[in-house]
């Protein structure tokens, strides 16, 4: 065979959707795909009385594949003598627009079923996740429903007893008379006992979380170009745990891996 009769087949190249458009119904239906593999793949639903629920995480995913991360705004103590309470809200943050599209907001109290001995930071951080949950079902819930899956976030499940109620056992039944005891088998006569003086608790010191302008800061220099999609996504995974200090440090070493890298593909061209 010449070599004017050869044929070169190329390798079929399939585009892999990185992100997509949620004013674009066919690429949000694709995405009800993707995120129904990903949710069953990684068991991120709770059951409850026969139905799935998808986890925060699940939300935070389908939220992620759209460009659209959560920026918790604040939490709020609302706490008193017989109850530990907390308030959080968050806004939805769209990278592509800038713009803020979607809010959420949730509680969390001690008085919950299960969480009377819960710690006050556990209950602080109920409250974050809740909201976050919250906010993406305001917008995202018809995704996740396409998905095969309940439209509400299973934390959100735990409100006002919606979990089911686990029975309560029966108590013993008490004869109402019994036999007095022999005189010889009487008990002997209690000793005080001097209890000993309890050491007093510290109570932890409050943390402070980073605050909305950080967070935006962040997102924007994750944005530059020089900045990997794997950099981008570890950060905004754990964006809403990053205290003041480490925002701070997130915000210093992002503007001088762009100033490194710009200073490099310059020194290179």
């Amino acid at each position: 065979m010449s070599e004017a009769t050869k044929t070169i087949k190329e390798p079929i190249r399939k585009t892999k959707v990185e992100s997509y458009d949620i004013s674009r119904s066919d690429e949000t239906l694709h995405l009800a795909t993707d995120l129904a593999k990903f949710i069953k793949e990684n068991k991120l639903t709770t059951t409850v009385q026969g139905k799935e629920f998808v986890n925060v995480e699940g939300w935070q995913y389908a939220g992620s594949r759209l460009g659209i991360v959560p920026i918790v705004d604040h939490v709020i103590n609302v706490s008193n003598d017989q109850e530990l309470k907390y308030q959080a809200k968050v806004t939805l943050f769209d990278m592509r627009s800038g713009q803020t599209v979607g809010a959420g907001f949730a509680i969390c109290s001690s008085k919950e079923q299960g969480k009377k001995f819960y710690q006050e930071f556990a209950i602080m951080s109920m409250a974050q996740t809740r909201a976050i949950g919250k906010a993406y079902r305001n917008i995202l819930a018809w995704i996740i429903r396409a998905a095969g899956y309940e439209p509400t976030p299973a934390e959100e499940m735990e409100y006002g007893g919606n979990m089911p109620v686990a029975a309560q056992p029966a108590m013993a039944v008490v004869p109402a008379a019994a036999a007095p005891a022999p005189a010889a088998e009487a008990a002997a006569p209690m000793k005080a006992v001097v209890a000993e003086p309890v050491a007093a608790v510290e109570a932890p010191t409050p943390v402070t979380y980073a605050s909305a302008s950080q967070k935006e800061e962040i997102i924007r220099l994750l944005n530059h170009p020089v900045i990997t999609r794997q950099e981008k996504t570890k950060m905004l995974l754990n964006i809403n745990r990053l205290d003041d200090e480490r925002a701070t440090q997130a915000i210093a070493k992002l503007k001088k891996a762009i100033d490194d890298r710009e200073n490099g593909q310059s020194a290179a061209a």
